[in-house]
């Protein structure tokens, strides 16, 4: 699975609530989602492209979230979000 822009990150991210996906991919895309939506609002609309600097500010706003989850939810978070990067 590759996604070319936003756009097909959010259908992503839409698709794994209408498969009726296990909780922990439902916890952490929703999760992720927010950080996503919050940095893409500073690189433009929802037609471009993923970049390596828009990946890279996420990564340091989860970074800076992460006395907010639990240690087991912080690492379920790591995982889908690693796993989510290999498709940009």
């Amino acid at each position: 699975m590759k996604f070319k822009n936003l756009t097909d990150l959010y259908q992503h991210f839409d698709n794994i609530v209408e498969q009726d996906s296990d909780a922990d991919d439902l916890f952490a895309s929703s999760y992720i989602r927010g950080f996503v939506a919050l940095v893409a609002s500073e690189f433009g609309d929802e037609s471009q492209p993923l970049s390596a600097k828009l990946s890279e500010s996420v990564d340091k706003q989860l970074a800076q979230a992460k006395t907010e989850l639990s240690p087991q939810d912080r690492e379920i978070v790591q995982q889908f979000w690693l796993k989510l990067k290999q498709s940009f």
